[in-house]
């Protein structure tokens, strides 16, 4: 896949007013470090006329990971092919280390960012395998998670960036199309400062409808106890009962800040929200928000404060009553690129020599398998599968490539055999048959092999009919 010009910016400078007063009120907030206080507590029981169609409590065992069939782990310093960064200036390292990420064996998840001897630092940013939240036509969705922030302030936060948020689904595997996509920001929090953040970004950037790289919105103070120093809920509703059509941002409850579709033109808005969205944890250290709020990460900075997160719920009502099916945002009949995966066990990324250059997936083996939701194959029947393939396997050792539909339990619909093609960047163009499919689906390609060692590299598939 070749790689798009351009940079991604998703975050903003902010207005100067609004930098210098919001500055200093945070800033200003400094005090001693207290305990992380347990969250051991279920997520609220859905209230009547909402469905439940999202829950994580993030029970498990202490020093644990996060369930990955739920959740992927978006590591390093950016997406495979995408802007470097994260495209907002952070520093650190993102990864799947149990030191960043991890549960507490109290229910609750813990994103910790760490400096390391030479000052480095590492975090953790997971987002949600499904990508298909919305809500149903004429109906809403709740989209809530109770979080403490980093209970630290002052000086010694300079840099924090914890977030819970949302992207647009056709973002995941393409990474240049923000922010036209859509992007909800549902709580973001900087520099230690008693003050949350909610956004709406979409349109074009600079400038543009959504007033980019700033998006549209609001912001508002914790009380009771500080966002730092105890649990907040933070919720989006994102109402389709209502016209113009909402999406409102509440902190414990609280509505503090509105975005209406008539506020930009019908294109924008359906741009950025006629599909569904992936949820997002993370903690960044240093770039573009905290450059507005005083700058990133200094010596002064002290690593190893967690953000909270005891639950995240997803909630639905009316209209059909659940988040719709997967919405067709692949085309099947077009390459899908391996590396835009939804979701993955035993699957790395490296960059290809294949042409048009992009990254390819790679170390797989029997057992692995990758993810690509809403594959749209129309209502005539693909009948024929194609994979780019590469293998430097020894001898011996080869191995299937499988396409599987809406579950890795259910039977292949077909299949292609691969073994050492010359090497792993020698690359091959493989057909099979598969049985007639029709619709949308998600589809899994998984791996299977009689024996333990890697046996293929995969660069691009599609479907024919």
């Amino acid at each position: 896949m070749s790689e798009p010009s351009g940079i991604h910016r998703r975050r903003r400078p902010v207005r100067r007013a609004l930098v210098a007063a919001l500055g200093a009120l945070g800033l200003a907030v400094a005090g001693a470090l207290v305990a992380v206080p347990s969250a051991n507590a279920s997520a609220p029981t859905p209230p009547a006329g909402w469905t439940q169609v999202f829950l994580d409590d993030f029970n498990g065992a202490a020093g644990t990971g996060v369930n990955t069939s739920t959740w992927q782990y978006a590591t390093g310093k950016g997406y495979p092919g995408g802007p470097a960064n994260w495209g907002t200036g952070e520093i650190e390292t993102m990864t799947s280390s149990t030191d960043n990420v991890a549960l507490d064996g109290n229910g609750n998840l813990r994103i910790t960012p760490r400096r390391d001897a030479s000052g480095n630092w590492t975090s953790g940013r997971i987002e949600t395998n499904r990508t298909d939240f919305q809500p149903p036509a004429g109906g809403k969705l709740r989209v809530e998670a109770r979080i403490q922030v980093p209970n630290v302030t002052g000086a010694a936060a300079k840099g924090y960036w914890p977030a819970f948020w949302m992207l647009g689904a056709p973002y995941r595997g393409n990474y240049w199309n923000w922010p036209s996509v859509g992007e909800l920001d549902i709580m973001e929090n900087t520099q230690g400062m008693n003050t949350v953040f909610a956004t709406m970004h979409c349109g074009t950037s600079p400038g543009g409808p959504c007033n980019e790289t700033s998006g549209i919105g609001g912001n508002t103070t914790c009380s009771g106890t500080t966002c730092q120093a105890g649990f907040h809920t933070y919720r989006m509703e994102w109402d389709r009962s209502t016209s113009p059509e909402e999406i409102r941002f509440y902190l414990d409850g609280t509505n503090f800040h509105t975005v209406r579709a008539n506020q930009v033109d019908a294109t924008t808005w359906k741009n950025a929200t006629d599909h569904g969205f992936f949820i997002i944890l993370n903690v960044a250290m240093g770039g573009g928000f905290p450059d507005a709020f005083g700058g990133g990460p200094d010596s002064g900075t002290q690593p190893g404060h967690p953000m909270v997160v005891d639950y995240v719920q997803v909630l639905s009502a009316g209209g059909s009553g659940t988040t719709p099916p997967p919405t067709g945002n692949r085309d099947a009949y077009s390459a899908i690129q391996a590396e835009s995966y939804d979701g993955q066990s035993g699957v790395s990324t490296e960059s290809t020599s294949d042409s048009g250059g992009g990254q390819n997936i790679g170390s797989l083996a029997n057992g692995d398998w990758a993810l690509f939701r809403g594959v749209d194959f129309g209502s005539t029947a693909a009948t024929q599968f194609v994979g780019r393939v590469a293998s430097g396997a020894a001898g011996g050792v080869s191995g299937l490539v499988e396409v599987r539909l809406d579950s890795r339990g259910n039977a292949p619909v077909g299949s292609f055999a691969v073994g050492n093609t010359g090497g792993w960047q020698s690359w091959r163009t493989i057909p099979a048959n598969i049985s007639r499919v029709t619709g949308t689906h998600d589809v899994y390609l998984t791996f299977t092999s009689g024996q333990p060692s890697d046996f293929v590299n995969v660069n691009w598939f599609n479907f024919g009919r």
